[in-house]
């Protein structure tokens, strides 16, 4: 969420407003126009700020949340990157804690076709912020591969958080943990690959592609 955007402010003042709504009635125009008058937003402003409308909304909400997390989040100094990765992501689950009914139904919101593309943008939005607290700073290959695998951990893992009864969300650590774990074992077996395809075909080998597909099809469907 850009400390430069005019109407920031406008969107959480009325973001502040909805929440209580949307943990009942959804991500809705209805809620949006409600949330608008309450927060005595004048009309025009409304326009200019939320020109999508609720997309809008749901932007505010995941950008937010964003934003908490980095608050939240220690130094990075003394931890290791996989330690890192999942202290990230485990922060951002908490800061919907509050919220945890408007982030389901957001999710709920945003699987609706015609919202994917919004909720690719959301997701790898939350995977970039957290890959550049953890000190990342590819602008390679690297750099689209790694938040696109975050990407499907995050999903996969708020997927069943929504569900834990456990205290403290346990289970959900530790599934965060093994999809953490299996990432960076993952990880090591891409550099064998990628070594291994470009002795064979050279340095125009075709294993960028495939290895973004594997990642897809391995980290993107929560499998325990």
């Amino acid at each position: 969420m850009s400390k430069n955007d005019p109407y920031l402010e406008t969107r959480l003042s009325v973001l502040e407003k909805a929440l209580p709504d949307v943990a009942f009635d959804g991500w809705s125009q209805a809620v949006l126009d409600k949330a608008i008058s309450e927060a005595e937003i004048d009309p025009s402003i409304a326009v200019l700020a939320f020109p999508k409308g609720v997309d809008n909304l749901v932007s505010a909400f995941s950008a937010q949340g964003d934003s908490a997390m980095l608050e939240k989040l220690p130094k990075p100094d003394d931890l290791k990157i996989r330690e890192r990765i999942t202290e990230a992501v485990w922060h951002r689950l908490e800061v919907d804690n509050a919220h945890i009914e408007a982030a389901r139904r957001a999710a709920g919101y945003l699987s609706v076709p015609g919202r994917q593309k919004l909720a690719t943008e959301l997701l790898f939005q939350t995977a970039h912020i957290t890959w550049r607290w953890a000190g990342d700073t590819a602008t390679d290959y690297n750099y689209y591969s790694k938040r696109l695998i975050l990407s499907g951990v995050i999903t996969a893992t708020r997927l069943y958080w929504f569900d834990d009864d456990s205290e403290d969300k346990a289970k959900t650590r530790a599934f965060l943990e093994r999809r953490i774990e299996n990432v960076m074992q993952f990880e090591k077996v891409k550099a064998k690959a990628r070594d291994w395809s470009e002795k064979i075909h050279g340095d125009n080998a075709p294993f960028d592609g495939l290895i973004g597909a594997l990642a897809k099809m391995r980290y993107g469907r929560g499998e325990a």
